[in-house]
């Protein structure tokens, strides 16, 4: 999807850079039998309290059912269109399976309408189609890869990200994921074909603070400007932060500290750790 930039003609639209839907997305209204409402939570937890700080307001929003579990295994499904999801960076595939029955895929890279995907061991080692990672060559670009068997996919879900299958035993697969963590998971486990669409979208500009607003996310605050009964860093005579290192609002340190717990029990799973 390419990127399209605009004549200065305020200063938000001098550095504004947005999709060219037109280039990509079939259709604009999305399959009705496949979206719910899906209410704003404002940050803010079941008793009412703000659990997670600035957000709020922005677009009404309704939610698209992602078939993160493609488990019709031998059933042929013809791509209808490629969509915009507002929940997420990737775009969206409509598939219709040779039953009729309707889904949402995460849309991969070289998917286009009328294309034929299709899930289960039988399927073509092509872009969209899903299989159990043990049926999975390895070297293969992969993604929407599954944690535990049957329980859809978890991991690499964002526009343009890959995994990349680096070895198999009888058990566990190596996975290379886009951080540059080596995981193992187990072979049963289902992966997609592919690298994940809209590659662009890591080149988009919002231009302007509005444009953050309609994503639903209000101004952030730094410490440092607020008062004492604010924030560890509040308070004093210009700006200071009363000589100590940079921490949370509870006193969480806020530069390089590792918040992994040590105990962890999928730690076990981890070959290798991300990329500093």
């Amino acid at each position: 999807m390419a990127v399209k930039s605009f004549q200065p003609t305020t200063p938000s639209r001098r550095h504004m850079a947005v999709l060219d839907y037109a280039s990509e997305i079939t259709k604009k209204t999305p399959e009705k039998s496949l979206i719910r409402g899906k209410k704003s939570t404002g940050g803010r937890n079941s008793y009412g309290r703000v659990t997670t700080r600035f957000r709020g307001a922005g677009n009404k929003r309704r939610y698209r059912q992602v078939d993160f579990l493609r488990n019709k295994d031998g059933v042929a499904a013809k791509v209808v269109a490629i969509e915009y999801d507002p929940n997420r960076t990737a775009n969206l595939a409509l598939i219709c399976y040779a039953d009729g029955i309707k889904a949402y895929i995460p849309a991969p890279v070289g998917v286009k309408v009328g294309d034929v995907l299709m899930n289960g061991p039988q399927a073509e080692l092509k872009p969209g189609n899903c299989k159990a990672i043990k049926d999975i060559p390895v070297g293969l670009n992969i993604h929407c890869i599954e944690l535990l068997p049957g329980r859809g996919a978890k991991l690499v879900r964002s526009a343009g990200q890959t995994a990349v299958l680096r070895g198999k035993d009888e058990k566990y697969a190596q996975v290379k994921l886009p951080s540059g963590e080596v995981r193992l998971i187990n072979v049963d486990c289902r992966a997609t074909i592919g690298q994940l669409g809209n590659l662009d979208h890591m080149n988009v500009k919002l231009g302007k603070a509005g444009k953050k607003r309609y994503l639903g996310f209000r101004p952030h605050v730094r410490g440092v400007v607020m008062n004492p009964v604010d924030h560890p860093m509040g308070g004093g005579e210009g700006r200071t932060s009363g000589g100590g290192h940079p921490v949370s609002p509870w006193g969480q340190l806020a530069k390089g500290k590792k918040t992994r717990h040590p105990k962890k029990t999928s730690s076990k799973f981890i070959v290798e750790r991300r990329k500093k």
